[in-house]
């Protein structure tokens, strides 16, 4: 079996999408009526975006490495500002980290700051991880394949004349 690279590169494709219910956090939809079940709409990633997401770990590592630095020359009124400033409280899981730039990034209805994914895995861990979870699990089933694309409006054109001028 051969893989047909032109018509690969050719396709249209477009990322998969699919709504997560999120019941417990219908106080915080607008207009959710009690028998609704509210949904937050994700998407699978692309390659950048899952590098992007990857390197919010390394990001978070980095940022621990400072912080143990600074607080090994017991200067702990320094490090503690320095911990508020990066916006690490403590130190943040690797996983966690990762977890809350997928959802920034992968968040389609609503739309989800970094600020609101943090309150959102501390408030509604649940939620959090089954939101991550799909995102994961739309970013390992790939894009779906559209419709291709026509290159003009135009019908394929007829074989050349054959008169000389």
């Amino acid at each position: 079996m051969e893989f047909d690279a032109n018509r690969f590169a050719s396709a249209a494709f477009k990322r998969r999408e699919e709504d997560v219910p999120v019941k417990d956090l219908r106080d915080w939809f607008k207009g959710t009526k009690k028998d609704e079940v509210p949904v937050w709409r994700v998407r699978g990633l692309t390659g950048e975006e899952l590098a992007r997401v990857n390197e919010a770990q390394a990001r978070n590592r980095n940022k621990n490495a400072v912080i143990d630095a600074l607080s090994s020359d017991k200067q702990e009124k320094m490090t503690d500002a320095i911990r508020e400033l990066i916006g690490t409280g403590s130190s943040v899981p690797d996983d966690l980290a990762r977890r809350i730039e997928m959802l920034t990034i992968a968040s389609v209805a609503p739309e989800c700051s970094h600020q609101v994914a943090v309150k959102l895995a501390e408030a509604f861990p649940v939620e959090f991880y089954e939101l991550t979870n799909k995102i994961t699990t739309l970013t390992g089933l790939g894009s779906e394949a559209g419709k291709p694309k026509r290159s003009s409006g135009s019908l394929a054109s007829s074989s050349p004349s054959s008169s000389a001028t």
